[in-house]
């Protein structure tokens, strides 16, 4: 099978198409053929081996253990092995391999479990394949900040990945919504259900005062000191991305004050989490935001645009026999 490899850590041109072994289910596994997956920002974490402890996973001077990338996808079943009962043949499902890796490619094996579900009926794959990483690390985050009804939430990076889903979700949970991003985006932000809009190209949110029962910074670039300023006392702001040295010191602060709480870390599924982003869709209530479409053959390509920072909420890789779209 055809199958995106890296064999060193760096650019985008580190990846390139070879074929590779198919894999074989285990009793408890699914053999999917995989249709669609996404560069998300794992991926390219992985890729460039940024943060270091990626190394521990894959290999420390070199990619050992994991050099096919691909966090999600979605696809047809195949076959399954004898011990499962919850997929047949035929099926379509989305799911995510997690730090295994290895969806860039034509087949993936999957556990039957929490982390394999039914693609909804009225998304395509490329919508489906979208869902577990950016769904699932904004349901995380939010509950994690115990969101609630009627709370002030302001989303930093409301345009992307994460940013996008925890948009709609916070809406779901009946919270009034501030997003923050480019002018170029402010009408896709203000479709998913934001209440308000900021344009941080010339508007700093932090200058609003003590507004906000939560702060959720989805790319690092909404400062820990500017957040903490526009957060109510003894609300959570969320980080989900760099910054982490600065994050020490305010949680430090934090602790001393008790002026706030401060959620940061990995996202962590729940078993039924892809199911309810699954029903969440089928209901109408959530989408996937889909930027751009590439090849598998293409994927180098897609790789340098997602690291432009300009991607609107995900970027897809069509897979299909021989890798081709």
């Amino acid at each position: 099978m055809k199958a995106a490899v890296f064999t060193r850590y760096g650019p985008p041109d580190v990846l390139r198409i070879e074929d590779v072994v198919q894999p074989i289910p285990r009793e408890d596994e699914l053999l999917v053929r995989v249709r669609a997956t996404t560069v998300c920002a794992g991926d390219v974490r992985l890729r460039k081996a940024d943060p270091f402890f990626l190394r521990m996973i894959s290999g420390l001077w070199r990619p050992k253990s994991i050099n096919v990338p691909g966090m999600e996808f979605a696809g047809t079943v195949e076959s399954r092995g004898a011990n499962v009962t919850t997929f047949g043949a035929g099926d379509e499902v989305f799911g995510s391999m997690g730090l295994k890796f290895g969806a860039y490619a034509e087949y993936v094996c999957v556990p039957e479990g929490p982390m394999v579900a039914r693609k909804p009926a009225n998304a395509t794959f490329e919508e489906a394949a979208a869902l577990p990483y950016g769904g699932v690390s904004a349901l995380h985050f939010l509950r994690q900040a115990r969101l609630k009804a009627g709370d002030k939430v302001l989303i930093y990076g409301a345009s992307g990945s994460v940013g996008t889903f925890a948009v709609q979700l916070a809406k779901h949970y009946g919270a009034h919504v501030t997003g923050v991003c480019g002018s170029a985006n402010s009408e896709l932000v203000r479709s998913l259900g934001a209440d308000e809009v900021v344009d941080y190209t010339t508007e700093d949110f932090s200058r609003r005062g003590r507004i906000y029962d939560i702060v959720l910074d989805t790319v690092g670039k909404g400062g820990v000191w500017r957040s903490l300023r526009s957060l109510k006392r003894g609300g959570s702001y969320i980080l989900t991305s760099s910054g982490l040295l600065s994050f020490g010191f305010a949680w430090l602060w934090c602790s001393i004050t008790r002026a706030a709480t401060l959620v940061g870390g990995m996202a962590r599924a729940k078993p039924d989490d892809l199911c309810f982003l699954a029903a969440l869709v089928e209901a109408g209530s959530l989408k996937a935001v889909i930027d751009r479409r590439y090849r598998l053959s293409d994927i180098a390509e897609a790789h340098r645009f997602v690291e432009t920072g300009r991607k609107r909420g995900n970027v897809a890789i069509v897979i299909a026999e021989n890798g081709e779209a």
